[in-house]
């Protein structure tokens, strides 16, 4: 509870024990002793909030609501009264009355710095609850520039003047200040006067701030003279060398020469040409050569300045030596490290073409790796030797070696990678079972070369692929690699129940939700596992929406221990998620989600859409500033740059993603405006339809149906452009299928019809004949369309051919379409039915009174009755084959396949079991669960008879 040790105060004896009951969660004593101290001690504030805590926390939120606001309605300004309603105010998720309680406080003790200090917090946190202030417009920045940060600047300059400033954090405020003031000279002198000499947290604190500050002034002389004196200090600090090639090249860009009399620069010597930069990196390396720790630095930095001299067509690069050469003994000199690999990655592009398997061949004939006898693969005998021989392989991979191989060499290649993979196990024995086996990379390149295969139509390939990473999660149950690549590659093929387990046993941690969880939200509703869909939309949502109380946390923890620079990182952080593209995407997904599973069939549509505060008129997706999160290189490549992911994939990906997103939003709003429109009773052309909103409210439905049109189209020509991503890049939209199945055209004429029907109801049943007609007409269509729909959902989802199992996922994703769609119509008809049952038993009526027998019924209800009734029967059929996918998926015995491919070891065909069982378990849980929601929709259409 509170702090409470320093009021010495007979109260504070008096209330001890009621604090004791909530500490140790005994609420009903703890209530119980606050009325005992009220009946002496009625004026003891402190004893009431105490109480409304007990009673909050045991689950009487109204009394506890009602007491906390009879004492701050006396504005209490003793410490113990504040601390506890800020507790239970808290508890109640109702910080703004924090906010009025120190308000109040203030007012009453103004020169109370603890109030002020607890006032401030209270409005760092409401700052969370404001959605205005979740995104500062360009008139505030300005106001900020033209008003606050002066004022703030002119309040910190007066501390400096009357040497008031002793902390550290209030020099970082001041350069804060300065930097968004854009005074970077004024900030420059802070940093490098006396003042300067408390940035001391951090290492090199100082001398970063400088740099940045010489950047933004384009003072290079000072850059390149400060970069090359740190290298001097540690001449194996990266970002240090890239400023120092940076300068040099700027100076020599601008034709900069040194003053003759005075000194170059504030920071000393000045580096400014080619000549210089070179003998300065031989140096480095004459000095590395002497240290007793091997330093990488020094040799990349060759490599680095060979590559901007060739960037730049100059003829000097050959005084640095031959590109081929410096590899060669850079591998030589740190090959057994496993970052080897990435340090060479980023310079083969000075390597010609034509040398790469000379260079390959080079590399593996300095390897120590012994055979056993004449024909066998010659192994590593240590570790060292092994981290050697991956490099070498992962090079060949990036080189593109293994990319030109015909389908023999990639097999054969496959096995000898598994047979290193397996020989490798050897020297990770005690590992334990959290640590990554050595040889894991031999597997994942294994699995690489198959999933290469695969893609050129060798269907056996993917179970291979398979087969491998669930043997190498059993060695290395750590590995997130392996996870990962299963992820995907079960996805891929349409099964999505061993992915749940997969992706929680990769333990997501916070951010991860939203960089990586476009894994699993992708695949989730589509492949129809529905219950797992709506997990995986609440891990992710649970985390957006924890964010938003936990930044506001942050950043007060910030103001408190003056780590003001992060205050802006921190809001920045806020914001990017507040904008997350996977938010607005499994946001829309699970109400779409909740409205299939629920919506009229535990409750009513209108109440699924109350509960979620769903209005079609409201957009909350902030599509100006989405941002795309998603980290689409978590999955290792060695792919070459022409086959790896680009930027151009990315941005692509976004569109595509963003267009999706576009209609599934917009199909959502149209659903939550179906409630809306109601059973008017009007008659024709009344002016009460206007006055009672019904009428915007069609104009609203009719907007949207417009909008969504227009995305269609946009999606449509998209997709003309038939764009392929790698197969380990990011995965597709739905959109396709959707377009293609003819779920797309179903859907978009429900949301007609609802406006034909709706205008058959404002102009009444006489003189509508037209509208019936079009009424009618929609219904036949609607049938046809709906049956072509089912069509496409028609044929085996898992077939064996020639021994090899081939899974049908669009097959699957079609059924998922078919439920989504018919749930529509189900929606659609369920407001045909509202507007046409008034209608018959007015028509019923008339006929009482006119004693005629045959009043004519108007051909619109025959038309409803009919296409309700072939609703009825095409669900049946769809429940039939369902039945008859399921029975054929439990008759499936996989394990009597015969494996054709000899390549497979005994206990490879283990794993190759366990795999096309979870497959085939997962694909009959799908149909299970389509089929059970399919049940309870045709529940619901029987019951739609007027």
């Amino acid at each position: 509870m509170a702090a409470r040790g320093h009021v010495q105060d007979p109260n504070d004896r008096r209330l001890r024990p009621i604090y004791d009951y909530l500490d140790n969660g005994n609420n009903k004593m703890a209530i119980q002793q606050a009325d005992k101290l009220l009946k002496k001690h009625k004026d003891l504030h402190c004893a009431k909030v105490l109480k409304a805590i007990g009673l909050q926390r045991t689950g009487k939120q109204d009394e506890a609501y009602a007491l906390a606001q009879e004492v701050a309605a006396l504005e209490p300004t003793d410490d113990n009264s504040l601390q506890a309603l800020t507790i239970l105010y808290r508890e109640m998720h109702r910080p703004e009355l924090v906010t009025k309680l120190y308000e109040a406080a203030v007012k009453k003790v103004p020169n109370s710095e603890e109030y002020h200090s607890h006032l401030f917090m209270a409005y760092a946190r409401v700052g969370e609850y404001k959605k205005m202030q979740q995104s500062i417009s360009a008139q505030d920045e300005n106001l900020s520039k033209t008003m606050f940060l002066p004022l703030a600047e002119r309040m910190v300059e007066k501390m400096v003047k009357e040497d008031k400033i002793e902390a550290e954090a209030e020099v970082e405020l001041y350069y804060m200040i300065l930097e968004r003031l854009e005074k970077y000279k004024e900030a420059l002198d802070v940093v490098r006067g006396k003042l300067g000499e408390k940035l001391t947290s951090e290492l090199q604190s100082r001398e970063n701030k400088c740099m940045a500050m010489y950047k933004k002034l384009h003072r290079w002389p000072e850059c390149n003279a400060l970069a090359r004196r740190l290298l001097l200090k540690n001449s194996d600090d990266w970002q240090f060398y890239i400023t120092y090639f940076d300068s040099v090249f700027q100076l020599i860009d601008e034709s900069w020469t040194p003053p003759a009399e005075e000194e170059h620069s504030l920071e000393g010597e000045v580096h400014c040409s080619i000549e210089q930069a070179v003998n300065f990196i031989e140096e480095r390396i004459t000095e590395e050569s002497k240290s007793s720790r091997p330093l990488r630095g020094p040799y990349l930095a060759k490599l680095e300045l060979i590559r901007r001299l060739r960037h730049r067509g100059c003829n000097d690069e050959y005084k640095l030596g031959d590109p081929e050469e410096l590899m060669f003994q850079y591998f030589k000199k740190f090959g057994d490290k496993p970052c080897c690999f990435t340090d060479l990655k980023v310079f083969v592009d000075l390597l010609p073409p034509s040398q790469y398997t000379k260079f390959i061949r080079q590399l593996l004939d300095v390897i120590p790796l012994a055979a056993a006898a004449e024909n066998e693969v010659a192994l590593p005998g240590d570790i060292k030797a092994l981290q050697q021989h991956l490099c070498v392989v992962q090079l060949s991979r990036l080189l593109g070696i293994y990319h030109a191989m015909e389908k023999k060499q990639k097999l054969a290649v496959v096995r000898e990678l598994m047979l290193r993979y397996r020989h490798g196990l050897e020297f990770g024995k005690s590992c334990l079972k959290t640590e990554l086996q050595f040889s894991d990379y031999y597997c994942l390149l294994a699995v690489h070369l198959l999933l290469d295969l695969w893609l050129e139509g060798e269907e056996a390939a993917v179970w291979q692929c398979l087969t491998l990473l669930e043997e190498g999660l059993s060695h290395s149950p750590s590995n997130a690699q392996f996870k990962l690549l299963l992820i995907r590659i079960y996805c891929r093929l349409g099964a999505f129940e061993p992915v749940s387990e997969l992706y929680s046993s990769l333990d997501a941690k916070h951010i991860q939700h939203d960089t990586i969880g476009y894994l699993l939200t992708r695949y989730a509703g589509s492949l129809g596992h529905y219950a797992a869909a709506s997990q995986s939309c609440n891990f992710a949502l649970r985390f957006f929406h924890s964010n938003q109380k936990d930044t506001s946390e942050y950043i007060i923890q910030a103001y408190k221990y003056g780590a003001f620079e992060k205050i802006p990182e921190f809001i920045a952080f806020r914001n990017r998620l507040n904008s997350s593209l996977h938010f607005a995407q499994v946001r829309t997904e699970r109400m779409l989600l909740d409205l299939l599973l629920e919506a009229n069939i535990s409750t009513s549509l209108e109440e699924s859409i109350k509960s979620m505060s769903l209005s079609p008129e409201e957009d909350d997706i902030p599509w100006k500033d989405l941002r795309d999160n998603r980290d689409l290189t978590v999955l290792f490549s060695w792919d070459p740059k022409d086959r790896d992911i680009s930027e151009e994939h990315r941005k692509l990906s976004l569109e595509e993603e963003t267009l999706w997103l576009r209609i599934r939003s917009l199909t959502l709003r149209l659903v939550s405006g179906l409630p809306t429109l109601g059973h008017t009773i009007q008659p024709k052309n009344s002016e009460k339809t206007a006055e009672n909103g019904v009428s915007s409210k069609i104009d609203t439905i009719r907007a949207l149906l417009q909008q969504l049109e227009a995305a269609v189209d946009s999606g449509k020509k998209f997709l003309e452009q038939k764009i392929q991503y790698p197969v380990l890049g990011p995965p597709p939209t739905r959109m396709a299928g959707f377009f293609s199945n003819g779920s797309c055209q179903c859907q978009t004429s429900l949301f007609y019809l609802v406006s034909d029907i709706y205008e058959l109801d404002t102009n009444g049943l006489e003189d509508s004949a037209e509208i019936q007609e079009r009424i009618g007409n929609s219904f036949k269509s609607l049938v046809e369309r709906l049956t072509d729909l089912f069509n496409k959902c028609k044929g085996d989802l898992i077939e064996v051919r020639d021994g090899t199992l081939k899974t049908h996922p669009n097959l699957l994703e079609n059924l998922v379409f078919f439920v989504e769609t018919i749930s529509i119509a189900l929606w659609v008809s369920s407001y045909c039915d509202s507007v046409l049952r008034p209608f018959k038993s007015n028509l019923q009526k008339k006929k009482k009174k006119k004693k005629e027998s045959s009043v004519a019924m108007p051909p619109v209800f025959t038309h409803f009755l009919d296409y309700v009734t072939e609703l009825q029967t095409l669900t049946s059929n769809v429940i039939d084959h369902i039945k008859g996918l399921e029975i054929i998926l439990t008759a499936l015995k996989l394990e009597e396949l015969s494996f054709k491919d000899t390549l497979l070891l005994q206990e490879e065909k283990k794993f190759t079991k366990t795999v096309q069982g979870k497959v085939q378990s997962s694909y009959h849980h799908s149909v299970q669960e389509i089929g059970e929601l399919l049940k309870k929709r045709l529940d619901t259409i029987k019951k739609l008879k007027i």
